[in-house]
């Protein structure tokens, strides 16, 4: 800058050249550590969720299960939620990257960590618990499709459930028009609700992550698919939803 120049700065261009210019995040914190974060997120959240299902010896039905995911990612979400955005399920991803939320760079390494922390917190929900009650619960691995005639309820019931979840995450933690600071526990929420709702019908998995895990680690498959199509149908139909309804005039692409 000249002297001609300085000299022709305002007070307030002085005071703005004078303070300090926030420094913008390196590689390790755009990148790497929001997948750190969903890695730990899921490992710990899955890891609640399958003790929950495991130690669930007490004749609670689905109060204890549906409590301990609900209060386990409210919390986990208020926590760490800052560093990646607080998905730690693969069907939220997807439905935050389609309404504008999420760098489409971090979608597929997201979904990767995600995965690998549903096999941790499987895993260490393996080596806590009695291996009677790990066998009883198959592991806390998804059972409750028993039978080719539940299959279309429980599709059906993964994706409405995954749909009122993932509309809470986007319209509560994305959408600025109705964003709200009690986001997280509104989120844990609505996933104590659909437990409660829909676990006898499919067990209200709505996350792919929290089947694939324990499924590897007690090495059970059934059905899998439909705690894979439902979700990410569910989160395909709420980023269109919001996309060109119930989004903020940034985020719609219609009726601006």
């Amino acid at each position: 800058m000249s002297v001609v120049d300085f000299g022709k700065m305002s007070v307030q261009d002085l005071e703005l050249e004078s303070k300090p210019r926030p420094s913008q995040p390196n590689w390790y914190e755009q990148y790497l550590q929001p997948c750190l974060g969903e890695l730990v997120g899921s490992a710990f959240f899955i890891f609640i969720g399958c003790a929950s299902v495991i130690e669930n010896t007490d004749g609670t039905g689905r109060l204890q299960p549906a409590l301990a995911h609900g209060l386990a990612l409210g919390l986990t979400i208020a926590v760490l939620g800052n560093l990646s955005g607080g998905h730690y399920n693969p069907a939220v991803t997807l439905g935050a990257w389609l309404v504008g939320g999420l760098n489409m760079m971090l979608v597929i390494p997201y979904w990767v960590a995600q995965l690998c922390g549903g096999l941790i917190g499987a895993g260490l929900a393996r080596v806590m618990t009695v291996w009677e009650r790990y066998e009883n619960a198959t592991g806390a691995a998804f059972t409750s499709i028993v039978s080719d005639d539940q299959l279309p309820a429980a599709v059906v019931g993964e994706i409405v459930m995954t749909m009122f979840l993932i509309m809470t995450v986007c319209m509560g933690a994305i959408n600025e028009k109705t964003k709200s600071p009690l986001a997280p526990f509104c989120i844990g929420f609505t996933v104590t609700a659909d437990i409660l709702a829909g676990g006898a019908v499919s067990g209200a998995c709505m996350n792919p992550a929290r089947a694939f895990g324990p499924a590897l680690v007690a090495n059970y498959w059934d059905y899998q698919w439909v705690y894979w199509v439902g979700p990410m149908a569910g989160g395909l139909l709420v980023g269109a939803l919001i996309r060109v309804l119930m989004g903020d005039r940034k985020t719609r692409l219609f009726f601006k």
